[in-house]
């Protein structure tokens, strides 16, 4: 699966903590299931649907994303993920992310396994192909205090003022990318559970190794792509979640957005 798209299904998955959050402050464990979509000029083209899980600190999701519609006529995917983490003061942790998908009729996964915020390890099956010449390499010092795409977009704040003041250092088991925020503005939104005041941070895709450098949807991402994320405060938490997003891409936008959240025990 492609860095990029695994880093707009990471917003999507991401998404899926508003209900928990926002539901309960508390230590009860409570599991609740979000339905999302990502449109393209106004057609669905990929649909997720999580579970995610809360006990004290710690939290989980587990879900599928896929290709639909028109989506699925360009790319046949299926993917399968499950993260697990726990909170900080300073946001999430991640312990482990793990993805299992069929892409175009054949079976793949990966898995991140984290310690104290680094990277520890990356398993892909199967193995990737011999690198181009012009590929970047990862470095070991570019894993530290990085999140999985899903974790990234939970951003621990004091203040609406704060959300977007933060570069979210994303890695994806191959990619490593920095997304920097600036504040846009904070309007009231009405959703199923909320209603209040939400932050738009727009946002800069920044490419950091582990792609080809000669990769023209990547020098896209990095210097024409308009990005916006809309963030929603979850309860009394401190913490802010993405509950709309859209990116540029070469080929036109594309928009993130919740269908429906509901509490399931």
């Amino acid at each position: 699966m492609h860095g990029r798209r695994r880093t707009l299904f990471g917003l999507a998955l991401a998404a899926t903590a508003l209900a928990p959050f926002a539901s309960s402050a508390h230590a009860e464990t409570k599991s609740f299931r979000g339905d999302y979509s990502v449109t393209y000029l106004g057609i669905t083209i990929a649909r997720s649907s999580m579970i995610s899980t809360i006990d004290g600190p710690n939290y989980v999701i587990e879900g599928s994303v896929s290709t639909a519609g028109l989506g699925k006529v360009f790319d046949d995917t299926k993917a399968n993920l499950s993260v697990r983490g726990r909170m900080s003061n300073n946001g999430t942790v991640p312990l482990k992310a793990s993805t299992s998908y069929k892409h175009n009729k054949k079976n793949k996964s990966l898995t991140i396994s984290f310690a104290n915020g680094n990277v520890v390890s990356t398993e892909m099956v199967p193995p990737p192909k011999p690198r181009a010449k012009d590929w970047v390499p990862v470095t070991d010092a570019q894993l530290r205090s990085v999140l999985d795409p899903l974790s990234a977009f939970l951003v621990k704040a004091a203040s609406p003022a704060e959300v977007c003041a933060k570069p979210l250092k994303l890695y994806d088991g191959e990619m490593r990318v920095d997304i920097n925020m600036t504040h846009k503005d904070v309007s009231n939104i009405t959703l199923d559970g909320y209603d209040g005041p939400a932050v738009t941070c727009t946002a800069r895709f920044s490419p950091v190794s582990g792609y080809r450098a000669s990769k023209k949807s990547v020098k896209f991402m990095r210097d024409k792509s308009r990005i916006s994320i809309t963030f929603a405060p979850l309860g009394a938490t401190g913490v802010y979640a993405p509950v709309h997003a859209s990116v540029g891409t070469e080929m036109g936008t594309l928009t993130l957005r919740a269908s429906r959240v509901e509490v399931i025990d």
